[in-house]
């Protein structure tokens, strides 16, 4: 009963919009908003429905909801930081239509059968493993993501889909390539650090400054045996380690969080060594290297197939992003920003 009253409710203030409204300004309904136009690939349309149905922006207006509440909407923050991830969604599935259309020219496209019954299968799986085959759980945890049994078929076969397409034009694109023994046998000896044992590791203190010419005077002030520790709290811009004397404590080889260039030039020093200027995106610093252990490398033998996978995949990414690139750059793309949101 309450929906039907909420039905007519929703009637009732369609009707009252339209009479005062008259010719000059209709209200969109929510069939029109769907049916916009929010950009166009080589003729072929994206809508704004296809662009609210795309889980990256379900997902999207779920957190936007838990954050700043039902009334999402309403608040300018929640707008602003929606549209411009909504334009980064829009820019992902405009790059799938051209590689699709591209897919369709090479006759690359999946078979629309076989395709439905693999998700068929897929999703009937996915209902025993996590849900017991229990028909009123999986309903109720789609309805708690905004799905209905049909709405989630139709999302998972796109996602499918696309996945498939994705394969099988990187597969055309990269069946030639090939990676030598001497391409493995140079990146093996110039990536030692990468096959050691076990994973390297150092103990480092830095002392962190602006510019080129104050890491030079810190330098030359610790080459005239003032305390490291002491410099650091003096003139550190690290207000994370300032205090500590610049001390980061123990930090492995292949840890990412750090700037590449700081962490090649700690890799060079040795035990108790202390470095000269070495830029990084946060300024220059001055590394002290406190310990060190490295491990025996492993022969090249023990790594080899690793070694060759990762460069194939390396160049695959590669080449499949610049051909990616190329039809982008050559297709005919119009977005229309204002019908995003």
């Amino acid at each position: 009963m309450k929906n039907i009253k909420k039905l007519v409710t929703t009637a009732c203030i369609i009707v009252f919009t339209f009479s005062i409204a008259g010719c000059n300004m209709i209200e969109k309904t929510p069939e029109a908003i769907a049916n916009s136009t929010v950009a166009v690939v080589n003729g072929e349309k994206i809508t704004r429905g296809d662009l609210d149905k795309n889980p990256n922006t379900m997902q999207l207006i779920s957190q936007a909801k838990q954050q700043y509440g039902e009334d999402y909407a309403k608040n300018d923050e929640a707008v602003s930081v929606i549209k411009n991830q909504k334009g980064q969604i829009l820019d992902s599935m405009i790059t799938m239509k051209v590689i699709e259309q591209k897919a369709k020219e090479l006759k690359l496209l999946p078979d629309e059968n076989k395709l439905k019954s693999e998700m068929n299968s897929q999703i009937a799986q996915i209902k025993k493993q996590q849900f017991g085959n229990n028909t009123e759980q999986f309903d109720a945890a789609l309805k708690a993501q905004g799905f209905t049994e049909s709405s989630f078929k139709d999302m998972y076969l796109s996602q499918l889909k696309a996945q498939q397409i994705e394969q099988k034009v990187s597969d055309s694109l990269t069946k030639n390539v090939k990676v030598t023994d001497k391409q493995i046998e140079d990146y093996y000896k110039a990536n030692q650090d990468k096959f050691t044992e076990q994973t390297d590791k150092m103990h480092l203190a830095h002392i962190l400054v602006k510019t080129k010419d104050e890491a030079e005077k810190v330098k030359a002030r610790l080459d005239k045996g003032e305390d490291f520790a002491k410099v650091a709290k003096e003139v550190s811009e690290d207000t994370n380690t300032k205090s500590k004397g610049g001390d980061l404590g123990t930090i492995s080889y292949d840890d990412s969080q750090y700037d590449a260039q700081f962490m090649a030039g700690a890799k060079a020093l040795k035990k108790g060594a202390i470095s000269g200027p070495v830029k990084s995106s946060f300024g220059y610093h001055i590394i002290k290297c406190i310990d060190k252990q490295e491990y025996p490398v492993k022969p090249l033998s023990k790594v080899k197939d690793q070694i060759k996978k990762q460069l194939e995949d390396n160049q695959k990414t590669k080449l499949v992003s610049q051909k990616v690139q190329e039809w982008k750059k050559a297709a005919n793309i119009t977005k229309k920003d204002k019908n995003i949101m």
